[in-house]
């Protein structure tokens, strides 16, 4: 890997451009500052990998991107729509047909199937793939009709990655998506995200504090403090197998 900032992209190559995207918590008399000045261009069908340590600003950008909260201050401009001006209305039809979530804890429902838990998000979306589709893509083709307690961590979160892309959203964000799982249980997680990435061309944020996964991406950003401290270009993406930590 190597050091590298990116030229400025045309817009109709960007999914995302922010500009001084800053956000600041209130915490009683104190003020805590997550972003300080972020600036950030996400390319169409890439893969990014966002590290940062506890408290680096991570998921509060995520969150950002996702349209679960707003800057202090800053744009964030998404297709031509700044997020950050959005009221819930428009972030919530934004995330609702245009992004898919996968968290650390997997928040299937334990009294449905891996199927019917798909199924819950094809039901509202526009133009859903089949659930059975989305699972196949996931590597749980032969899992279809098992219920959660029926699955190992790993299987769990791969249900949790059928159902964020059987929308078939723009954006898939990934939250520490291998911080429950044990060392080979992640490794297959990232194999599907790697997968999804590569049959379907979806663009893909994973934030986490495992350094080694930064090897998978197109490109790594680091952040410490609420900045963007360091940015990194792959020449040649790692397969999740061959990672280590």
């Amino acid at each position: 890997m190597r050091d590298a900032t990116l030229p400025d992209a045309p817009d109709v190559d960007l999914v995302f451009r922010a500009r001084d995207l800053r956000k600041v918590y209130g915490m009683g008399e104190v003020e805590v500052h997550a972003l300080r000045s972020v600036d950030l261009d996400v390319r169409r069908g890439e893969l990014l990998v966002m590290l940062g340590a506890s408290g680096s600003g991570k998921s509060t950008l995520l969150n950002i991107l996702g349209g679960l909260d707003v800057p202090t201050s800053g744009t964030v401009m998404f297709q031509g729509v700044d997020l950050a001006a959005a009221d819930e209305r428009e972030r919530t039809r934004y995330r609702r047909e245009q992004v898919g979530f996968v968290f650390q804890f997997y928040n299937l429902i334990p009294s449905l199937t891996a199927r019917e838990n798909v199924a819950l998000v094809t039901d509202i979306a526009e133009d859903p793939m089949p659930a059975e589709a989305a699972l196949e893509q996931a590597g749980l083709g032969e899992r279809l009709d098992h219920f959660p307690s029926q699955l190992s961590g790993g299987e769990q979160q791969r249900v949790a990655i059928a159902r964020a892309i059987a929308k078939r959203p723009a954006i898939l964000l990934c939250d520490e998506p291998t911080g429950a799982l044990d060392y080979e249980t992640g490794k297959l997680v990232l194999d599907a995200l790697s997968e999804v990435h590569r049959a379907l061309r979806t663009t893909i944020i994973i934030i986490t504090h495992n350094a080694a996964i930064g090897a998978m991406g197109d490109r790594v950003i680091r952040l410490s403090s609420g900045h963007i401290v360091e940015t990194i270009v792959n020449e040649h993406r790692a397969v999740a197998a061959d990672l280590e930590w």
